[in-house]
Order: structure tokens, then sequence, then C-alpha cells
């Protein structure tokens, strides 16, 4: 479906051409001002950053043709951006490979998550129910996934996508790949799926209910509502079907649990650990691999890996073809055992048995409003006391634990909760 305006060759030359010339004035003006300040482009970061993207812009308009793209489409949406530097530092700095374990699936795996799924497994249950016949995934793990993604719907993300895109197609590693992403955010809007100023996001470009990228939306979005578009951002029945979709895809068998937390043995050799080395069920079973809650594991020739996330002190797991499908989604071992953790526990299950190997553990979200809300009292300026512990909540806390005599690292963990609670007691 494509909703773009019609206009006449001639309407799109004129277009086309003002915008170029629009390009061209902001590269212009960014050097006339870096002149008569009597500075070089370069002794500025901010204007040596206009000055590159002006120019990529304009690389990236002369292959946007060739990409499926209308010169009237790219100009229309492109004229007006600035890039956003903030992002290409998030490239190396992605929570589910920098926070430790325990602070990650102590957020996204709580109470309220799981009070939270429950009430969208049955609001939406009808819809699950012709999902999960169309696509043979089951309802739990789909708003698991949507859990996890977008809190149900209530975090989108809020970087206009084109913004970012066009950033990280011009600057740091991987601008190929973000090129990519770029140019289908364009044919997504030029298609007329989504508008665009609802495609919002992550700052690497993921946008909607379960988040996902542009190219996999062209690639595996449904229209399951019948509207006539593939819309993740305000059709919940597009998103959770395209989720399943997703998993369907990348191997979900639902003849298979994803996995089960399991006890190893004293002096288990856990050389031959992690998500890829899979052998039979059997030949676990015959190591002295059991099942931590006394299940049957499954028919002894299915593959199966041994995964330690926190190394041979933490929770052990055998997770099989299913838990590589939830990875495929996310590319963190972190991220798929969280959506497989909540999928769990949306069933009814229980939480890990086996403790995290720390004195410290983290916190779940009312607890972490619970220590913001405590930090405010004292004075600190942190903003809402919303769960989120962004820069502020970490100097605050890091200028409170000094005062305490704790470590002053700024980790909101139960050790830091546990002292600023103490010390109102005081």
């Amino acid at each position: 479906m494509n909703t773009t305006p019609h206009s006449s060759p001639s309407q799109a030359a004129v277009r086309a051409s003002v915008a170029a010339t629009s390009i061209r004035k902001r590269s212009q003006a960014v050097l006339l001002a870096s002149a008569l300040s009597g500075l070089s482009v370069f002794a500025s970061p901010s204007l040596a950053s206009e000055v590159a993207f002006a120019s990529c812009l304009r690389d990236l308009r002369a292959e946007a043709a060739s990409k499926g793209v209308t010169m009237a489409t790219f100009d229309q949406h492109t004229t007006a951006l600035a890039p956003d530097m903030a992002v290409v530092g998030f490239l190396d700095a992605q929570p589910e490979f920098v926070t430790p374990i325990w602070d990650y699936m102590a957020g996204l795996v709580d109470a309220e998550r799981v009070a939270d799924g429950q009430a969208m497994l049955a609001q939406w249950k009808d819809v699950l129910a012709q999902v999960a016949a169309e696509y043979d995934v089951d309802p739990a793990t789909v708003v698991a996934v949507w859990g996890v993604e977008s809190n149900f719907g209530r975090n989108f993300g809020s970087r206009p996508l084109l913004t970012s895109l066009s950033t990280l197609s011009c600057f740091g590693r991987r601008q190929p790949f973000f090129r990519g992403e770029f140019f289908t955010t364009l044919k997504i809007i030029q298609e007329g799926h989504v508008a665009p100023e609802r495609l919002t996001g992550s700052w690497a470009g993921a946008f909607g209910h379960t988040q996902f990228m542009p190219s996999t939306f062209m690639r595996l979005a449904v229209d399951f509502d019948g509207d006539g578009r593939r819309d993740l951002v305000d059709s919940v029945p597009d998103a959770l079907a395209s989720t399943a979709n997703f998993l369907k895809r990348a191997g979900w068998n639902s003849a298979l649990p994803w996995g089960f937390e399991v006890a190893l043995p004293a002096g288990f050799d856990t050389s031959e650990a992690g998500r890829r080395n899979k052998q039979p069920m059997q030949q676990w079973a015959a190591r002295g691999v059991k099942r931590i809650d006394g299940g049957a594991l499954p028919p002894g020739q299915t593959p199966a890996g041994l995964l330690l996330p926190a190394g041979a002190d933490g929770p052990a797991f055998l997770v099989t073809r299913n838990f590589d499908a939830l990875y495929s989604y996310n590319a963190a071992e972190s991220y798929a055992l969280a959506i497989a953790h909540l999928s769990d526990r949306l069933r009814g299950g229980a939480a890990f048995t086996t403790a995290w190997p720390t004195d410290d553990p983290g916190l779940s979200r009312a607890e972490r409003r619970e220590l913001q809300t405590l930090l405010i009292a004292r004075g600190h300026d942190i903003g809402e006391a919303d769960g989120m512990i962004g820069s502020r909540t970490r100097e605050a806390l890091k200028a409170v634990q000094a005062e305490l005599g704790l470590e002053p690292d700024g980790r909101a963990g139960q050790k830091a909760l546990a002292a600023l609670r103490a010390a109102v007691r005081d």
C-alpha cells in the first residue's frame, strides 16, 4: 500500500532542486559560521559534525532511488534533520551487555511485570488465540516479548527514528548497517504503514510495541487486523502477530520448552557449557544433569546446550533451539533468558531456584522507585521516581554512598537501598 501523495514530474523536480539546495546551503552556512568565528571547522566538534552530516545526507540522497525511496519522500523527511550525536555513544553501551545479569533480570522479571503480563494475556486472549493458531507460538511467549520490549506498550522509546538512523548512518561504526535501516524507515513511511511522527523508538531504531528494527519490519511484520497496513505502533494485533511470525521463522517449535533450570552434580566439568554446544538430552542426563524442579527431561535426542549466564556458581540451564529463536530477536543471552523466564512466570512458574552469585542482588522496579524516593527526600534533584536508573540517579547515589560509608559506585542494589532505609530510621 502506497499513500504517498501523487505529484507530477515537474513538481518532483522542483522539490528535489529545493531540497538539494537546502542541504547545500546548510553546509555552506555552517562553514561560514565557523569562518566568521575565526575557528577551524575541526576545532568545534558540533560544527564539524554539522558539516559532515550535511555532506553525508547528500551522499544518502544520491543512493535513495536505488534503495526504492523516491526523491519526494527523501526530501520531505530529511531536509530538517540534524544529527543526534548522543546515539553514537550508545553503540557500545547496551544494558544487556554491560549490566550485571542479576540487575538486568531483577528489573525485567519482577512481580509487577508478571501481574501486568497476566492482565495482557486476559485482555488480548482472543487475539492471542488466533495468533497461536496461525503461527504456532504460545501466548505467554509472545506477551513476554511484548513486556520486555516495551513494557506492554508503555515505553516505545522517544527518539525520532529518522534522526537516530541518519546520525548512525553518518557517524560511528556499523554505518552500512544503519544506512540500510535508514532507507527502510523511509520506505515504511512511503508505503503508508506508520505515520512519520509516530516513528519514535530506541536509539538504534527499534520501534513499536515489540520493537522491530525497520528491516525486520519489512521482512516479517504482518497486517493481522486487516486494515491494509502493517502497524506495530498503533495496532496491538499486528504487533503480537508479527512477533509470533518472527519467532516461527526463527525456528520456534511449540513441541519443545525454551529450556529449564537444572542442577549439576558436584565436580561437574563445565568446559562444554555454551548455548551453541548442543548435545542430546540423554547425554546430559548420563552426566548427571537433572531438572531442578524434578521434572522429566524432553525426549532423549532433543539437542540442548548448557547455559551458565553467571558462571559455574550461578543458575544453570539446559536450553533448546527455542532459546536460540528468542536470542535471534536481540542477540544477548541475558535478553533471551529474561523473555524465557518471564514467559514461565506468566504461566504460573516459579522464580529461579539457584541464587545469583552475588551478595548484593538487583532491585525490582518497585524497589528502584523506593530508592529514588529516598534520594529525593535527601534533597537530590533526580526528577521523578520512575524506576529508571539514569545518570542523575547514579550521581546522587554516589554522593549518598560516600556519605554513608559505602563504595561510591552508583550501583542501585540491595545494599544501597538497605543503607538508605536505615538512614531514614536513624
